[in-house]
């Protein structure tokens, strides 16, 4: 229906085209539809004086009403739907779509969400309103490698994975830009923050990762960033806070200059993070340069074209002062401008003004983001088959996440019109004589747990369901937190908060059966309560459905398939210095110890069974694309989903990861039912790191090919090819 409108609406756009060049407002080539963006853009900027130049370049755009240029704010969210922006839909947070690895879902989650944020749009200029989170240039996806648990924002990523994170970050890009050969594009994102960027949060303003090495960084901080800049074409790229071998990452030649734009060929727009310019120079910071006017003047000279902030303000005197020219700062504008006539932002109308305002919140976007949040949900335990619970059960439900709904929003979220809380989810689908509901304590104060209080409550329950983990309050960017084990929104201890741990002990103790229902934005060190209890669930920041979903997986009315985007460690002991950025000892990648759950785990209500894969050739020459043919059955007695998983590693590369994930499927198979599974992969799923040119290469030889339903080497079927 809504391509219906849009063809509709885009032909009496058409036929009106040549009817409004003629009219009084319209006398400017740069007011004429019929050229393309680029060429309004040059026309537009060449109109302009070096002071509407310069504030044109601020995130907070002012108007020129001389030349009809109305105010725009580039600074828009849209993390996990349309954020901070009043209603809209509350998809999981993006972490736990990542456990989906269900790209083609993921992208019809983003096509919802830019229908939501264009029909946002549109209400808000029919106010007169072009404050921040109005417009259409949306801040995301994060896809930075979530290489320590220990960073509050890592639950913004896809994880720990530099391949997962690049499908899932195209499928974003991808759903929010809509089709590339529209006549307007539907929305812009953002591939952010570039580049060797996650964490410390305390001390990003003036933090150097000057020890990254080469292998590093082109294996795993920058496959996704070309990714989407390459493959998805993305149309802006966030420069990060740090420093990367010296330079603030907002004017570095190496980033932005010799990788983004020249080998990249990127033509679109960088965006500073906000407030990262003024980390040049203010007292405390990086340091590197001693004015706001020679900070800004480099800002712009490294390629970033547009400032969150307000450090471009220098510019006028910069360019007075002849620190930068002027036809400098027009090829960042042209740039700005010619994102503002591809959106349609500087036209009356374009045909995506035809998506009404009722698909916000619309009934299909709530049932979309159950589908996704039941996809998220990873079951990590399932000792004697406790779940799914057995009908008549009596269940008592506690703990501190069991009631909270903003916890299960995230961070960078937007405002459901109502959210289920696990209570609510549990309580609609249990018998109120065989339910029992208590909070019992917080996340993190010891004195709000009452032992015996607590076991008085759940003495006649068969099962405890305790819903536990942290929350986006202790978890998040840069955070005002003081509580013991966090600091300053990232963690100091990735173990469960010691009120929990006390609470799950004395219920183990007291003979209870127990499940565990872990919330969290990040991987949390679950010993002893992997022992402690029969079962845990692992939930995310699951959205606005998030009690529906968890409460059909407990009860067995969704069967549970997803799969951890990001390593669990035993505790924090197993990890390296938080502020190393060597990749050694990191993720499944090149972690050598034994995790709690490796990356890529998940278990299931029913069973899988493979068999032995076929290739269509065992020697490949260059360029061939190797076809797998993977035998798969579901040998259980319950209806299900498999992720199929297949991995790679170059035997004769020693120093390089232990095996690298370059395909993945989710398949659903009834029971008993076989399929043979086609998994392509293109002859880049073979590129390694080349010691000898400092590149990522296809070399010749030997390589393994792993398979199977996770990346733990014991459950995993080989196969060997060889290239030429």
């Amino acid at each position: 229906m809504l391509k219906q409108l849009f063809l509709a609406a885009f032909l009496a756009l058409s036929a009106n085209v040549q009817a409004d060049i003629t009219t009084e407002n319209r006398v400017y080539p740069y007011q004429n539809t019929a050229l393309t963006p680029e060429e309004r853009a040059h026309d537009l900027v060449k109109r302009l004086t070096r002071e509407e130049k310069v504030a044109l370049m601020q995130n907070s755009s002012p108007a020129v009403e001389r030349l009809q240029i109305k105010p725009y704010n580039w600074w828009n969210e849209a993390l996990h739907g349309v954020g901070r922006a009043g209603l809209a839909t509350v998809f999981p947070q993006s972490i736990g779509m990542a456990a989906s690895f269900d790209n083609v879902l993921l992208y019809d989650v983003f096509t919802a969400v830019s229908d939501e944020a264009r029909a946002k749009t549109r209400l808000a200029r029919e106010e007169g309103n072009y404050d921040i989170y109005r417009g259409l240039t949306f801040w995301t996806p994060n896809i930075n490698i979530f290489r320590d648990p220990r960073w509050g924002r890592g639950q913004e990523t896809y994880g720990e994975d530099p391949y997962l994170t690049g499908q899932m970050g195209m499928a974003v890009v991808r759903g929010l830009q809509g089709p590339e050969d529209a006549p307007y594009d539907k929305a812009h994102a953002c591939a952010k923050h570039f580049a060797v960027h996650s964490g410390p949060e305390w001390n990003r303003h003036s933090f150097n990762a000057e020890d990254v090495a080469l292998r590093d960084l082109w294996e795993t901080y920058l496959p996704a960033f070309k990714d989407l800049v390459t493959k998805a074409h993305v149309k802006e790229v966030m420069c990060a806070y740090n420093r990367y071998e010296g330079d603030p990452c907002c004017g570095s030649d190496r980033l932005l200059v010799q990788i983004l734009r020249n080998e990249w060929d990127y033509q679109g727009i960088v965006v500073s993070d906000c407030g990262a310019v003024d980390d040049f120079f203010k007292p405390g910071r990086h340091g590197t340069h001693s004015t706001r006017e020679d900070a800004s003047a480099h800002a712009v000279l490294s390629g970033t074209d547009l400032e969150c902030g307000s450090a471009y303000r220098g510019l006028v005197n910069a360019l007075n002062e002849g620190k930068i020219k002027e036809e400098d700062i027009d090829r960042s504008l042209v740039r700005l401008m010619k994102a503002r006539f591809e959106l349609g932002e500087m036209d009356a109308s374009t045909p995506w003004d035809s998506i009404p305002a009722t698909v916000i919140n619309s009934k299909k976007h709530q049932n979309l983001a159950l589908e996704m949040t039941r996809k998220s949900l990873v079951l990590l335990e399932n000792d004697k088959g406790i779940l799914p619970l057995k009908p008549g059960t009596k269940v008592a439900l506690i703990g501190p996440n069991a009631n909270d709904s903003t916890m299960q929003w995230g961070n960078y979220n937007g405002f459901p019109g109502h959210t289920v809380t696990l209570h609510e989810g549990m309580k609609a689908s249990i018998a109120p004589d065989k339910y029992i509901y208590n909070k019992v304590c917080d996340h993190t104060q010891e004195s709000s747990l009452d032992i015996n209080a607590m076991l008085d409550i759940v003495r006649d329950a068969e099962v405890v369901i305790f819903a536990g983990g942290i929350s986006p309050r202790l978890e998040g960017e840069e955070m005002p937190v003081e509580v013991p084990g966090f600091r300053g929104g990232d963690r100091e201890s990735i173990e469960l908060p010691q009120v929990q741990r006390l609470a799950l002990k004395a219920l183990k103790e007291a003979g209870k059966r127990v499940v565990l229902v872990n919330f969290s934005g990040s991987a949390v060190g679950l010993v002893p309560e992997s022992d402690n209890c029969d079962a845990i669930l692992q939930a995310w920041y699951p959205g606005q459905a998030g009690g529906t979903a968890i409460a059909d997986v407990l009860t067995g009315r969704y069967n549970p398939a997803g799969r951890l985007p990001v390593t669990f460690y035993k505790d924090v002991s197993q990890l390296p210095d938080f502020q190393d950025y060597s990749m050694k000892g990191r993720t499944y990648r090149y972690f050598q110890d034994t995790p709690l759950y490796p990356f890529g785990h998940g278990l299931s209500y029913t069973t899988f069974r493979y068999g032995k894969a076929k290739a269509d050739a065992k020697k490949l020459p260059a360029g061939h694309t190797l076809t797998l043919d993977i035998p798969l059955k579901n040998s259980g007695k319950m209806d299900g989903e498999e992720v199929v998983q297949v991995y790679i590693r170059r035997l004769a590369d020693t120093d390089g990861p232990i095996k690298s994930l370059r395909a993945f499927k989710r398949v659903t198979l009834r029971a008993g039912e076989k399929q043979n599974v086609q998994i392509e992969l293109p002859a880049e799923a073979f590129e390694t790191f080349d010691t000898g040119t400092n590149t990522m290469r296809v070399l010749p030889g030997e390589y393994d090919i792993m398979y199977g339903g996770t990346s733990d080497s014991k459950a995993l079927r080989h196969l060997s090819v060889t290239l030429e």
